[in-house]
């Protein structure tokens, strides 16, 4: 094929480019359309692969003509983009706003109602001189069991449903571990809450695999069943806002002597509506947690001479407590992450 015809057939391609992009309104249809003119397997290089076979001044003359048409749709392509550009930003700015409308507002988050609460908790605590520590979720077994007054193959171990890491590796299934650590790290007086997330294989309405919870230890020369008991109700009528009663129950727990469940007067009914309280059942109380004297044992894991020193400890869920607080009978309600029942509180 001569120079001529070839310069014809790309000069042709140039104009016909044009046109297939002319009524194109889509930015990555025109980049298609550019790719299969200039691409390495595009028409104009098709024409050109023909240029072999011509002298080298015809070789050179349709190589110019070549570049130029190149460059003409590559113009082309920016002058459409541009086009295009230039139509939407007119059709935006012709596009009716009302600028007296108020403004798209953001959705604001605020703390989970469980978080609210150990922050109460914790500021209720702290008016009473209580530290708060903290420790390490996945624990070993000496902090979670052993030092705690539950060697292996104890049937106290059976009390609480372990996830297990390995064999000496647990998900602490309570907070009390921190207070191992405390007391192993410093000595007596000890004076701490310890809030965190727990994990059991628990799965209920009342219970969850994974929830927080709240201890508290104090260790001192002279401490009390009565400083628990004011510690309690102190906390239970902050709380609460109510001058509500407390009680106690003798129950069993491996690292307390004596132990005790504890109760808190119902907030929902009075003597007189008990019978119909959904909440109480027509006790008047409800469980609030476990307490009692620290249990010589226990010191003698951290070092702390028993005959000297004496301590109380009790814990409670916090989930518990903005249950019982907001009359919440389903745990899962608090961790099932529906914001329309977050936002409630």
């Amino acid at each position: 094929m001569s120079a001529q015809e070839l310069i014809a057939q790309l000069e042709a391609l140039g104009g016909e480019f044009a046109a297939a992009i002319a009524d194109l309104t889509d930015e990555q249809a025109i980049r298609a359309a550019q790719a299969r003119f200039l691409g390495k397997k595009g028409r104009v290089s098709a024409v050109m692969k023909q240029m072999g076979a011509l002298p080298p001044d015809a070789r050179r003359e349709v190589g110019q003509v070549a570049n130029r048409v190149k460059a003409a749709i590559t113009d082309e392509v920016a002058r459409r983009l541009a086009q295009l550009d230039a139509l939407a930003r007119q059709r935006d700015l012709e596009r009716r706003v009302d600028v007296t409308l108020p403004g798209r507002q953001p959705h604001a988050g605020h703390a989970h109602i469980v978080w609210q609460v150990r922050d109460e908790l914790i500021a209720i605590f702290a008016e009473l001189g209580f530290d708060v520590a903290e420790g390490p979720q996945v624990e070993t077994d000496f902090h979670n069991f052993e030092a705690l007054a539950m060697p292996k193959d104890h049937p106290a171990r059976d009390m609480q449903d372990t996830f297990y890491v390995t064999d000496d590796v647990v998900l602490r299934t309570h907070t009390s571990p921190v207070q191992i650590r405390t007391m192993l790290a410093q000595p007596p007086p000890v004076k701490i809450i310890s809030p965190g997330i727990v994990f059991r294989r628990d799965d209920d309405p009342t219970h969850s695999p994974m929830f927080a919870q709240l201890e508290a230890l104090l260790v001192d020369e002279v401490v009390r069943f009565s400083d628990l008991k004011g510690v309690l109700l102190h906390m239970v009528r902050r709380f609460f806002r109510r001058d509500l009663d407390v009680r106690f129950r003798p129950s069993y727990f491996p690292f307390v002597e004596p132990g005790a469940e504890v109760d808190m007067e119902c907030s929902f009914c009075t003597p007189d509506t008990a019978a119909d309280c959904r909440i109480c059942k027509g006790t008047r109380w409800l469980e609030i947690g476990g307490c009692g004297m620290v249990d010589p044992d226990v010191f003698a894991h951290v070092g702390y001479d028993a005959e000297r020193y004496t301590g109380f400890a009790f814990g409670m869920g916090i989930d518990r407590m903005a249950m019982l607080r907001h009359g919440i009978n389903d745990i899962k309600l608090l961790y099932d992450g529906d914001v329309r029942f977050l936002r409630q509180f």
